[in-house]
C-alpha cells in the first residue's frame, strides 16, 4: 500500500519521509502489514539495519514519518558506569564529524571564548547526531535564555561556568530540564520535530555539566555536590589557577591539591566528576575515579605538525 510523503508546508512539525526499504511481515491480528527499515553506515563498516516500529503520522496526509529521539549516548555510557571523552574547542559541523569518525564520545562547541554563532550550533549538533557523539555547548554564563537557546538550537549537551555554590548548580539544572524537574521554555527547537512525548524524553537526554573553576567552588563542593539534575561536576584548571594566583601555572603544587581536593570530594560523594587531561594525565585520572575526560586537539596538531615539519627541515 502506497503512503503519501507529508510535507513540511502541510503541517507544522511533519518531517518529509526519507528514502527506506520496505518488508512485509504479519502484525498481531494475522493480517499483513508493511515495516519500513533505514539503513547507515557506521565507521566505514557494512551499514547497520534499524527498524522503526513507531514514528510521528502526519494528521495532514496520514503519512508517517521515521522521526524518533536520538539517544545521548555519551550521557547513556555515563549512567553505565563508564568514562567519556569530550573534545574541547570543536566550533563547526565538519571538524565534529573528523572526531566522531575517530570514535569520541563528544564535542564541546566554544561559546564562552570561541566565535560560534546560534545558526552554526544546529550544524555542529546534526553532524554529532551522525556520528552518535554528544554536541555539548559552553555558554558564556550562567542564564536561563543562553542555556535554553543553545538546546533548542539542538544542542543535547550544556555546559555552564564559574557555578561556584549549590544554589547555582540547581538554577543550572532548573534551566536545562522541562517541568517537572525544571523550567526550561517549553518549546523545544528541531529536536521536538515529530516526537511523542518529547520533553520527558529531552529531560532523560541532556547532558549538564557544571565548571567548577573557582577556588570558593572547591570550598563549597561539600554542597555544591548534593544539587539534584547535574550530570558532570567538572573542574577546571585554569580559571582554577587564575582565582588562586597562579594565573597560567596549572601545575602549581596549590593548583593541583586544589584540584584533587575537588575531584575527590565529587567522587567520594558518589557523583561523575571530570576534567582538564592529556596525554600523559588521562590514565592517572581515569584510575582515581574521574569519568568525563575533557581535551584539547590543537596539542596533538601542533605536536604531529613540528614533527614532520622537522623530518622536512632534516632531509
Amino acid at each position: 500500500m502506497s503512503q503519501r510523503s507529508c510535507s513540511p508546508a502541510s503541517v507544522s512539525g511533519c518531517r518529509p519521509q526519507t528514502s527506506t526499504r520496505r518488508r512485509s511481515t504479519t502484525g498481531d491480528s494475522g493480517s499483513a502489514k508493511s515495516i519500513r527499515v533505514k539503513w547507515r553506515w557506521v565507521n566505514n563498516r557494512s551499514p547497520s539495519r534499524i527498524q522503526i516500529d513507531q514514528g510521528h503520522t502526519c494528521p495532514s496526509t496520514g503519512a508517517s514519518s521515521l522521526a524518533e529521539y536520538r539517544i545521548n549516548k555519551a550521557k547513556q555510557k555515563l549512567q553505565a558506569g563508564g568514562v567519556i571523552s569530550i573534545v574541547n574547542g570543536v566550533n563547526d559541523g565538519d571538524t565534529a564529524e573528523i572526531f566522531g569518525n575517530l570514535g569520541f564520545d563528544s564535542i564541546l562547541a566554544e561559546g564562552e571564548h570561541g566565535p560560534i554563532s546560534w545558526d552554526v550550533i544546529g550544524d555542529i549538533s546534526r553532524a554529532c547526531d551522525l556520528w552518535d557523539m554528544a554536541s555539548v555547548v559552553r555558554v558564556h554564563r550562567n542564564d536561563p535564555a543562553l542555556i535554553t537557546r543553545a538546546l533548542d538550537r539542538g544542542a543535547n549537551g550544556i555546559m555552564v561556568p564559574h557555578v561556584n555554590t549549590r544554589e547555582e548548580a540547581e538554577s543550572v539544572a532548573r534551566s536545562s530540564h522541562y517541568g517537572p524537574l525544571g523550567n526550561r521554555g517549553a518549546f523545544g527547537g528541531r529536536r521536538a520535530l515529530g516526537i511523542s512525548d518529547y520533553h520527558r524524553k529531552a529531560n532523560e537526554n541532556t547532558l549538564v555539566t557544571i565548571l567548577l573553576e573557582d577556588i570558593i567552588a572547591i570550598r563549597n563542593m561539600k554542597e555544591i555536590v548534593k544539587a539534584d539534575g547535574i550530570d558532570v561536576f567538572y573542574v577546571a584548571p585554569g580559571d582554577l589557577a587564575q582565582s588562586m594566583g597562579h594565573t597560567g601555572d596549572i601545575s602549581h603544587p596549590e593548583v593541583l591539591q586544589a584540584v584533587e581536593d575537588g575531584l575527590g570530594t565529587i567522587i567520594d560523594s558518589g557523583r561523575t566528576a571530570g576534567t582538564l587531561v592529556n596525554d600523559d594525565t588521562v590514565e592517572s585520572y581515569i584510575a582515581r575515579g574521574v569519568k568525563c575526560v575533557g581535551l584539547a586537539w590543537q596539542p596533538w596538531l601542533a605536536a604531529g605538525a613540528t614533527a614532520f615539519l622537522g623530518k622536512m627541515s632534516g632531509s
